[in-house]
Order: C-alpha cells, then structure tokens, then sequence
C-alpha cells in the first residue's frame, strides 16, 4: 500500500503536480471533405432554383428564415418560447448553475455558523462529596468557523467536475433548442405537403370514378366490355383506398406539430402553402475542422470529457492528506448573569491533519474507476465527432440527390401537364373523347405528385444540414464561459 501511494506521489511530482488529465480532446482526423466523394459547389437547377453549398461559411443561427415565410417565421418563435421541454431543459440548467455556485461557495470559503443552547438537567453530583445528583442550568452561545485548506485541489477539481457538467447541459439546451427549430420546420414542410398530396389524390380518385361511371354507360351500351368496367371500377378503388392512410399521416404530422409548439393537438396551426416556401438559395457549409466548435453536440462530449478528467483528480487528491482549522468563540455559564458576562468567555482553536492509510484498497479501486470512466469519455467524443461527420455527409448526399430527383420530376410535371392541356383543347374542338382528356390530367396529377414529394425532401433536407452545421463559435464560447464564470 505505501509503495504504492510513493509511486503515485513522485508520477505526480514528475507531472507538475497536476493530479489528472488535463482534460483536452483527443486529435481527430480533418477529412478534406465529408463524404466519399466531394461535394459539389452547387445543387442542379430544379423548379428554377438552385443551391449553392458554400464551404467554409459559418452556421446560420435563425436559418428557417431564409425560406421567406413569416407564418413559418411565426410557428418556430412560438415553438421556442412556449416548448414545455425546451423550458424543463432551461430551468435544469438554471438549477445545475446554482447547485455548482452552492458547491464553489461551501469549498472554497469558510464556513461560520452561530448556535446557542439552554438547558435544564440533572446529573450526577460529586462522589462522596454532597447529593448523588445536582439539577442545574446551563446556556451557552457562540459562533463557529471551519475551513479546510484545499492542499492537494481536491475541492478544485470537484468545482471544475460540476463546472464541465453545467456546460454540457448547455450545449445539450441548445441542441435540443436548434432541433426544435428543426422539428417544427420539417413538420411544417411535411404537413403542406400532406395535405398538397391529398388535394391531388382527391382530384385522381375523382377522375377515376368519372372513368367507372363513363365505362359503366359504355358497358351498358355495349361499346366497352365488363372488363373494361370493372378494371375502371378497381382503379378508383385503389386511388380511394389511399386518401385514409394518407389523411392519418397529416393529422398525426399535425398533431405532432402542435405538441412542439406547446399546443393541445386540437389547436393544431393552419397548414402551410408549400408554394409559398423558398427554398434557400445558399447553405454553409462548415469546414470539418470547425465542425468541432460549431455542433453542440460535440461540445457537450467536450465537456463530459473535462469533467471525467476532473473526477480523476478528485479520486487521486483523496490519498493525500487533509487540512482543516476550526475556531470558536462565545458566553456560556450555569446561569444568565455569569453567561452575559466576562466571566462566562468561551472560546476554542485547533487544527486536524488526516492522512488515509488504509480504506480496504477503496480510494485506490476509485481512482481506477475514474480514470476508466475518462477512457470512456475519449472513446465517446470520438464516437460524437464521427458520427457528426457522418450525419453532415449524409445530408449532404441526400440534398444532392433531392435536387436531381426534383429536376427530373419538375420536368416530367411540366411536360404532362402541356399534354394534359393540349388534350383538353382537343376535347374542346371534339377531336378526342372527354376519357382521353381525363387520361392525360391523370398523367400529369401521378407526375405532380411526384413534384410534390421532392419538392417537400429538398426542403427538408434543407433543413436538416442548416441543423447539422451546429451554433455559431461565439455563442458556443459565450455557453461554455457559463460555468468558468460561476467558479470565478
């Protein structure tokens, strides 16, 4: 056992007395760009815009307002102030700062206290030398102080322990405040576009059932066979079977949107007009470097990793020795008179020196504990970066192919609908039957639909990489600074 507390103390020594780690993040690897191949400087044109990805750029801290729409504008301002979970994160936080004032201020100063005592008793009386037993009074009052010196920083590393904690529920409070923003955009994009989707399938199954009742009268004139009728009755079948499951998906979307913003679900917000959006013209994109600042996210497992190190320093700071002080002074005596007066002075000063020797190889099992639980937290900031890495490769390849899938679908949508109004025009003139008209605008809803659904991914893609990119490096700095201003 001494053996062993000789070799801790001189590694100790050799390391400038520092007591753990110190705590810094481990070097990670600065990939030249995020996924598998490189990004490219611009999206295709789809819909008439297209999307420049600006490397280098700093995150945007109110982005969803680059898409233009106030009523959007509108939901995410009242999601972020009324959000029952985002104001139980706060108030946590709140709490974590004043636990760790509480905790900096009892460490770190001494402790005074005032305490007076009146009694009454009986208790035993001088052997042979009067009663067996005396009934007396006895008042006392006097003021404490204690302090223990803080040696070995054992008090230090606990106060940077708690401080590491509090930053990390900061950062956690933003990433849930940025993924709020998030959520409330994304489901507002997918609410308008549910409902945009229902108002086109409305329209086809009201196409197809004009097709069954046309093939109906034909079968009944003899000029369609009952094929023809039933195969034109099982399509609006099918085209109708969709508007249930269709119409539960956006209320389910819209329901979920009124609890992110505080609501009950039946004061769910009037959908969106996906028309009225904007799709942001340029979107940051942060180098991977800065990437470690910017995501909250990896703050927060930057500064779990502080306070594993601290703990560290904490556990080794418990095999070394102990120094407290304490002091008091006051009146007391047998009656109030003598207590009142100088004759009743008390007071009392001393010192305690403890040194563990043995505690069953606890202190020592602890100190191993917390050096894991540091290895731990290594591995686990690792982890964090790779898989932010990972999810802004994603976005990225997914905003990529947003665009193409939007610029093939927009262009299928404009070429089927010219062909569904040259189609009409013919019905007009009575080149062509009305069905052939209604196959031509059933071509041209099938292709909106299409339209409809990439229009609505590149949006929220959109968002998700404006998420990804994290907080500005300031406000980041501004979190962090947080704890280190309550220790000072």
């Amino acid at each position: 056992m001494n053996r062993r507390l000789l070799m801790i103390a001189a590694c100790i020594a050799l390391g400038a007395c520092a007591l753990g780690p110190d705590g810094k993040p481990p070097a990670m690897p600065q990939p030249a760009h995020y996924g598998a191949k490189p990004q490219a400087d611009a999206s295709v044109t789809a819909e008439g815009a297209s999307q420049r990805f600006v490397a280098g750029a700093a995150p945007v801290p109110e982005w969803w307002k680059l898409y233009r729409s106030d009523a959007l504008n509108v939901l995410v301002d009242e999601g972020l102030r009324a959000s029952p979970n985002l104001a139980a994160a706060d108030k946590g936080l709140v709490a974590a700062r004043e636990q760790l004032r509480a905790q900096v201020g009892s460490s770190l100063l001494p402790q005074i206290d005032a305490g007076g005592q009146a009694t009454r008793q009986r208790g035993f009386g001088i052997p042979q030398g009067g009663p067996p037993t005396v009934l007396y009074n006895l008042f006392v009052g006097q003021i404490q102080a204690q302090y223990t010196f803080d040696l070995f920083g054992a008090a230090r590393y606990a106060n940077a322990s708690l401080a590491a904690q509090v930053d990390q529920q900061a950062f956690q409070l933003d990433a849930a405040r940025r993924a709020l923003a998030a959520n409330i955009v994304t489901g507002a994009i997918g609410a308008a576009a549910l409902h945009a989707q229902i108002d086109v399938t409305e329209r086809l199954v009201a196409l197809a059932r004009d097709d069954a009742h046309d093939a109906e009268r034909r079968y009944a004139l003899g000029s369609a066979s009952r094929a023809d009728m039933l195969n034109a009755q099982q399509n609006a079948a099918s085209l109708a079977s969709q508007l249930p499951g269709l119409r539960a998906q956006w209320l389910a979307t819209r329901h979920a949107l009124a609890v992110l913003l505080g609501r009950t679900p039946d004061r769910a917000p009037d959908d969106l007009d996906l028309a009225s959006l904007t799709v942001p013209p340029d979107v940051p994109v942060v180098l991977p470097s800065e990437l470690l600042q910017t995501r909250p996210d990896i703050q927060a497992a930057d500064s779990a990793l502080k306070g594993a190190a601290a703990q560290v320093g904490v556990a080794t700071a418990q095999l070394f020795p102990s120094l407290s002080i304490s002091a008091s002074m006051g009146k007391g005596g047998f009656d109030w008179p003598t207590a009142l007066s100088g004759a009743g002075a008390l007071w009392s000063v001393g010192a305690s020196l403890s040194q563990p020797l043995f505690h069953g190889g606890a202190l020592l099992a602890q100190r191993r504990a917390a050096i894991a639980t540091y290895d731990a937290a290594v591995e686990q900031y690792k982890q964090t970066v790779l898989a932010a890495f990972q999810n802004v490769a994603n976005t990225l390849a997914s905003l990529e192919t947003d665009s193409e899938a939007l610029a093939f679908a927009d262009t299928a949508s404009n070429a089927a609908r010219d062909a569904s109004s040259d189609a009409a025009a013919r019905v007009r003139l009575g080149a062509i039957p009305p069905r052939a008209a209604r196959g031509s605008e059933q071509q041209y809803l099938n292709a909106r639909l299409s339209t409809i659904r990439a229009s609505s991914a590149r949006m929220s893609d959109t968002a998700a990489l404006f998420q990804a990119m994290g907080s500005p490096v300031a406000s980041a700095e501004r979190m962090s600074k947080g704890g280190e201003s309550t220790i000072k």
